[in-house]
């Protein structure tokens, strides 16, 4: 049995940020599945979104964020993001982190899709995750203890309801108890329930099952991004190419080289993220390829180093001018319901990052505002801990001894399958008929008595299975209940926004439990 007073898990920006915010005095654990640096955020090629440029204001970049967001974001959470952003930035700058500059030792400012003004900063070029993820790294102090490979499986809740730990599976296949005062979740999203994905392999929906199972309130999980450039060769998404590819100046066209946002979107190439995608979908279900045209970008290797490595290592040959690419999951702007700090609707337990739904995002996510969302929040979360008194209590004497759980039911899909199948029915475009055949198929492999399983039983890898049908359930649940388009949520039999019905109305999902442990039907409803 470990100890500690907040117990993290997941391992990137927001969970780093958090950590290198909370108090020297404070022991801190971080548990991550994987490696310290195998996460979305240390992939990640954009940059973070901050107004630092003479003719820019935060305010400016708060509508740009409600505008790609179509109006469905918490609009002063959303707003307090933006007005922190330059001076949290400028925070880094100071404390060493490497931001690219130009010859006069400014600031470089990139321009993204969506933005009307530059305010993309970057470091090293296409890298700007891993650069942020390795400074934020550095800062961890003694009190930090990191554990890699830990697969948590179950959060630990007390008598009252309150979550005081969770519980690990180690390589070995032995079991491990964490006990804290704060367990916090920035486990990240669901992009691996699509075959196509930028996302890291580990990025499998593990926080959101744990939370929904523990009786937290999930919402806006059908607002699903999909990135509209994956690099795509033989059939398969590669990785990402980045938006500020486009933001340079690149064009996408077909083989014959017709401009294919043009008279689509006043922005073109850097219209919002949901119509570039399913622009380019509609395109490839004709049977026609698109490719970025990035030939009119000068030195595209040295300005954009990490999507030339990728194309390289898939055997693409840069010098003809043309980047293959398709869309595929990339952010989820739902998530478990937070406040403004970050606390859930389990006392105890926390989430930040992309696990979180604090709203910022509405129903897409504006370029370059994930990086900045784990910052701002995993630092408001760590000034918020450490304002709290001082406890050495860690749940002692509150920990269930015995659990008692259904036999569980282990006729489960391969990944593969479940992947393809969300691909094809909750992707990019929508339709009831296709979303309750995914339904069906989902229930087949009784979800809600998934809920029950006794997981210490099986090893990380059906356990993983398990929390991806629990999620790509939610997600369908969701994208059936909304009855209308609006930002990452397409519905071709519902294909305008319905600002009537459904204007600022959030789907929340929760699961009901009865008494023993066992749960009632799970709930769907409808706020505002």
């Amino acid at each position: 049995m470990k100890q500690s007073d907040v117990l993290i898990v997941g391992s990137g920006i927001a969970a780093l940020q958090l950590a290198s915010t909370l108090r020297s005095d404070l022991n801190v654990m971080v548990l991550t599945k994987s490696g310290l640096l195998n996460s979305n955020s240390h992939k990640a090629q954009g940059g973070v979104a901050a107004a630092l440029g003479k003719n820019d204001d935060p305010y400016l970049h708060y509508i740009d964020t409600v505008e790609a967001g179509r109006f469905h974001n918490e609009s002063q959470r959303t707003l307090e993001m933006t007005r922190e952003a330059p001076e949290l930035i400028k925070g880094f700058l100071e404390g060493g982190c490497p931001f690219d500059k130009d010859e006069d030792g400014k600031l470089l400012l990139g321009m993204e899709g969506a933005h009307s003004k530059k305010r993309i900063v970057h470091s090293g070029g296409d890298a700007t995750g891993r650069e942020i993820v390795k400074f934020l790294s550095e800062q961890l102090g003694s009190n930090i203890s990191v554990k890699e490979e830990i697969f948590v499986y179950e959060l630990i809740l007390s008598d009252e309801g309150i979550c005081i730990g969770a519980k690990g599976m180690l390589p070995d296949g032995s079991t491990e108890i964490f006990l804290s005062d704060h367990v916090v979740l920035a486990t990240g999203g669901c992009g691996q329930l699509y075959s196509f994905t930028s996302n890291a392999e580990t990025v499998t929906g593990d926080g959101l099952a744990l939370a929904f199972i523990a009786g937290a309130e999930l919402e806006d999980m059908e607002f699903i991004q999909f990135h509209p450039t994956l690099l795509f060769v033989d059939g398969e998404t590669k990785g990402l190419v980045s938006e500020a590819v486009r933001g340079e100046g690149a064009k996408l066209v077909t083989e014959d080289g017709r401009f294919i946002m043009e008279g689509v979107h006043p922005l073109a190439d850097l219209a919002p993220r949901h119509i570039v995608s399913q622009t380019i979908y509609e395109y490839l279900n004709q049977g026609e390829q698109v490719y970025l045209d990035i030939s009119q970008i000068p030195n595209f290797r040295g300005r954009f180093p990490t999507v030339s490595e990728l194309c390289m290592n898939s055997g693409l040959d840069l010098s003809s001018g043309r980047i293959p690419v398709a869309p595929g999951s990339h952010f989820l702007m739902g998530g478990i319901r937070t406040d403004d700090i970050g606390r859930t609707t389990i006392e105890g337990l926390y989430a930040i990052g992309e696990a979180a739904c604090t709203g910022v995002h509405g129903a897409n996510r504006l370029a370059s505002n994930s990086l900045l969302e784990g910052m701002v929040f995993g630092r408001r979360l760590g000034e918020w801990i450490n304002r709290q008194p001082y406890s050495k209590s860690h749940g002692l004497g509150a920990v269930p001894l015995a659990v008692t759980h259904r036999s569980p039911l282990m006729s489960l899909p391969e990944k593969w399958e479940l992947r393809q199948k969300m691909m094809e029915r909750t992707g990019i475009v929508r339709e009831r008929q296709k979303l309750t055949l995914q339904k069906e198929w989902l229930e087949s492999f009784q979800v809600e008595e998934l809920l029950d399983v006794c997981l210490e039983a099986y090893k990380p890898e059906k356990i993983s299975t398990i929390f991806m049908i629990i999620t790509a359930w939610l997600v369908n649940e969701a994208a059936l209940a909304r009855t209308e388009s609006r930002g990452g949520h397409y519905r071709i039999d519902y294909p305008g926004e319905d600002n009537t019905s459904w204007m600022k109305k959030r789907i929340v999902l929760k699961r009901k439990r009865k008494k023993g442990g066992n749960s009632e039907q799970i709930k769907t409803a409808i706020t505002t």
